[in-house]
């Protein structure tokens, strides 16, 4: 286990995204706090989203391997953050947002080892199709927009919405894998 990192996150989409790209880690969560977070940026918010729950990871299991961090929002048009939904209505407000739209999706990212510190924020844009009401409905009726940035799953629901794409899609999915994967 010597190259192991430890996935500070409870998100399956960065699970998966780190054993698709062969990394060896094991996951433990880090809680913070992201409502005392005041800005409306959301470059700004997501970067010290991730840098908070580093250092709540940092507190809890110190440094012996080394931790990872990130956080995801969605920007809509208007630089609007788009968080996670509170419930099935705030995740209808939310996609009806993004439908026939365009979005960014800005992921931040902290690693830290004893040998190095690494951050990255990177944002992938999306420009979609108009969502179908009854598709939408299926969608939310599902839950599978629970937890996930904006409701958004550019790998699921909105994958066929998707007219336009630029940057990465593990971004998207709340982890920049190809920018992270050479410091480790």
């Amino acid at each position: 286990m010597k190259n192991t990192i430890c996935l500070c996150s409870a998100s399956e989409s960065r699970a998966l995204l780190l054993s698709n790209f062969g990394v060896d880690f094991i996951q433990k969560t880090a809680d913070f706090d992201e409502e005392q977070i005041q800005t409306a940026a959301a470059k700004d918010f997501v970067y010290l989203a991730s840098k908070g729950k580093l250092e709540a990871a940092e507190k809890l299991y110190g440094i012996d391997m080394p931790l990872l961090c990130a956080d995801t929002v969605i920007a809509a048009a208007d630089g609007t953050i788009l968080r996670k939904a509170k419930d099935v209505d705030d995740a209808r407000r939310i996609l009806n947002i993004q439908s026939g739209s365009t979005i960014s999706i800005i992921t931040s990212v902290h690693y830290k080892s004893k040998e190095l510190f690494f951050t990255d924020t990177s944002a992938t844009h999306y420009r979609f199709a108009p969502f179908e009401k009854a598709d939408l409905e299926v969608y939310l009726e599902s839950r599978e927009w629970q937890g996930k940035a904006g409701g958004c799953m550019v790998e699921g629901f909105c994958k066929k919405y998707i007219l336009e794409v630029n940057g990465y899609e593990s971004t998207a999915m709340g982890l920049q894998v190809e920018v992270l994967k050479p410091w480790l």
